[in-house]
């Protein structure tokens, strides 16, 4: 009886010492939705508005309606481009410090492990790259040789957002970096290698674009803020609080519609433009009302999408 005993065992299948474990699944393979996924999509509107924007400036400043599209293409080019870039730069970096780790939406690439960090790393360069070849572009086509410098500086603050030893976007100066280059460049460097003017228009929209961009970074901060303050990451959000968060959020958004309405006193058009505030409206409810983080993911896609529909109302209005 034992030798049949000893038998059976023999006959029992798999390792002895690795029996009744549980062996982790293998990490499912990349995908191009992945990759899509990781350049964020739901920003890239506040790359488009800037650019709408400045371009019903030019036309206005220009005096003749006249469109220069292929500059106005370009610009376009290096927005998105820029965008895309920041958002890859921001999955290595976030990566491979460990920040990701506490992160509440999907995860990305190099957290993850799935993708290696130095393959996100190229691909956030290769971005920057077509942004540099697209406004060298520019700078040939209107001779504004000295922009170079102020596409130089848009790379370099796109990279140190949160790469390097000691990113901004770490010490709560994010919100202060976005108004300043996707509202204010973005949308000034528009209209001016167009029309080489500034007329205050522009300024009132790059204002606008600013305002509306920063609202959307605060929503997204404010999903992560005990994420991040875990992971020792101070953004604006973990310095004032939830409440302050809403509450900027709130204001910011209310200045940018301010400023649509100021403008409309002058282009009667530009009333238009509320038609946002019915994908802003809903985004400062969940922000005020949200039970769980991932709520807060539908009100940054929100804020997202009235930005650029603010756009083309106020560019209308330009133009019109």
């Amino acid at each position: 009886m034992l030798v049949a005993k000893a038998k059976k065992k023999r006959n029992i299948p798999g390792n002895p010492a690795k029996r009744g474990s549980v062996s982790a699944p293998p990490p499912k393979p990349v995908t191009g939705r992945d990759w899509i996924g990781a350049a964020r999509l739901r920003t890239l509107p506040l790359a488009i508005t800037p650019i709408i924007i400045g371009t019903g400036a030019a036309i206005l400043a220009d005096g003749d309606r006249e469109f220069h599209r292929v500059i106005a293409l370009a610009c376009l080019v290096v927005a998105v481009a820029l965008q895309v870039g920041v958002n890859f730069a921001n999955d290595y970096s976030d990566g491979i410090r460990g920040t990701d780790d506490f992160r509440v939406g999907p995860a990305r690439l190099t957290a993850s492990g799935r993708v290696p960090a130095k393959r996100v790393l190229t691909v956030a360069f290769a971005f920057f790259g077509i942004a540099a070849l697209a406004g060298l572009a520019i700078v040939i086509r209107t001779q504004q040789w000295w922009m170079l410098a102020v596409g130089a500086v848009c790379i370099v603050a796109a990279w140190f957002y949160t790469g390097g030893k000691r990113p901004y976007g770490y010490h709560a100066l994010g919100e202060v970096f976005v108004f300043v280059f996707f509202g204010l460049v973005a949308t000034l460097g528009t209209t001016w290698v167009q029309a080489l003017f500034l007329p205050q228009e522009a300024w009132a929209g790059a204002v606008a674009a600013g305002l509306l961009a920063v609202a959307v970074l605060l929503a997204n901060n404010l999903r992560d803020i005990d994420q991040d303050r875990e992971a020792g990451k101070r953004t604006l959000s973990v310095v004032i609080g939830a409440l302050g968060t809403k509450i900027l959020f709130t204001v910011l958004i209310a200045l940018a519609f301010a400023i649509a309405g100021w403008l409309a006193l002058f282009y009667p058009i530009a009333w238009l433009a509320f038609f946002a505030l019915i994908a802003a409206g809903p985004a400062i409810v969940i922000v005020w009302s949200h039970r769980t983080p991932r709520e807060l993911i539908t009100a940054l896609a929100l804020t997202s999408i009235s930005s650029p529909i603010y756009g083309v109302f106020l560019a209308w209005a330009f133009v019109g």
